[in-house]
């Protein structure tokens, strides 16, 4: 059941590998990039406890001993403080240049430890064990690292590609359930941007996968990464396409600043948010049929997920304030946002041509709606 999606870039190029049971061979599959058989790993308290013992194990097969250190769960650990404490145990630890860290957990995980290791002594090599599936469809892969600051989220990185990616789907049967609907905010994503079929799928499959089918996940998790990847080859430091897989992220790091990267909002689910935001913006503005917004909401709520600013708990900013925090968002060029719009599901497009009013409006009756 196991698959290898290949990350083609050149001298960067690295696999991701899925399926059940990749945490228990995570030795013999890092062995490969070692020089010693010794690595550190960046994880998280919750993971620690669910999953680190058979982490070790798994390396011990292959002879490869680890040191770990577990931060804080959740998004707030994903700044300064924690990044700081990350970098400094590594140092403590002695990595070298040759060694290779290991991200074992979330996306929060992954983007922290990615960055402590593209500064650390100039860059050493990282792997990427994500063991939620917004992390194994969407952060893991690509070589997008980063941290948030009061500014914003994201905006202090770098873009360092792991050595290898090693995506277990058997863990996410550990996951809450709404940290799994979460994660599958990025998988609809992918359908709804740019494989129309991959969506008609979800549509049908999409309870199967929520509900545990092995099966269902693998492919889920494949067609995701595969779909990244393609695009991340033909544009690694989003000048162009790579742009696209920020559908539905205007919209949702705005409401994730506005609620202060706390449990009311977790990342996918703003990015579900986003996406149906996204969609009515482009029916608004004539670019697609008004079905098509209706079909990305009707998907959302019969898989049980947050589609509407009503669904998130507690105060929101208004129009304006939600504005404001949308022009801190890295897509913005030249004083312009970005908009990732559609013209159909499938049919994604970037563009700085969307009216100001047009976001306000949408805004304000979302809000109203509340």
């Amino acid at each position: 059941m196991k698959t290898t999606v290949h990350v083609d870039l050149g001298e960067r190029s690295y696999d991701v590998e899925i399926g059940p049971g990749l945490i228990a061979e995570a030795g013999a599959r890092i062995a490969p990039l070692l020089k010693r058989k010794h690595v550190c790993v960046l994880t998280d308290e919750t993971v620690a406890e669910l999953h680190l013992a058979e982490l070790r194990e798994g390396l011990a097969a292959a002879g490869i001993t680890m040191e770990a250190l577990a931060l804080p769960p959740g998004e707030a650990t994903k700044g300064w403080p924690q990044f700081t404490r990350a970098v400094e145990w590594l140092l403590e630890q002695k990595v070298e240049r040759r060694d290779v860290v290991v991200a074992f957990g979330g996306g929060v995980i992954g983007d922290l430890a990615g960055f402590a290791a593209s500064v650390l002594r100039r860059g050493v090599r990282f792997a990427q064990i994500p063991t939620s599936l917004l992390a194994q469809v969407d952060s893991s892969v690509g070589g997008k690292t980063g941290i948030n600051t009061a500014q914003g989220k994201n905006l202090v990185g770098a873009f360092h590609q792991p050595s290898l990616v090693l995506a277990d789907t058997a863990v996410l049967g550990t996951l809450k359930p709404r940290d799994f609907l979460a994660g599958y905010g990025e998988v609809v994503k992918y359908g709804l941007l740019g494989d129309a079929a991959f969506f008609d799928w979800l549509e049908t499959q999409g309870p199967a996968l929520a509900a545990g089918d092995m099966a269902a996940r693998v492919r889920a998790v494949t067609r995701s990464v595969q779909m990244k990847a393609d695009i991340v080859a033909r544009d690694e430091t989003e000048q162009g396409d790579r742009a696209l897989l920020n559908l539905g992220h205007t919209f949702c790091h705005a409401l994730e600043a506005a609620t202060g990267y706390s449990d009311r909002l977790l990342h996918g689910e703003g990015v579900a948010i986003g996406c149906a935001l996204a969609f009515e913006l482009s029916s608004r503005l004539g670019l697609c049929s008004q079905e098509d917004p209706s079909r990305v909401r009707a998907h959302l709520k019969a898989m049980g997920m947050k589609t509407d600013l009503s669904d998130i708990d507690g105060p929101l900013p208004d129009a304006e304030g939600l504005m404001a925090l949308m022009a801190q968002d890295k897509k913005v060029v030249d004083g312009q946002l970005r908009f990732i719009l559609a013209r159909g599901i499938g049919e994604a497009f970037v563009t700085s041509d969307v009216p100001r009013e047009a976001v306000v409006t949408l805004l304000q009756d979302a809000l109203a709606n509340r």
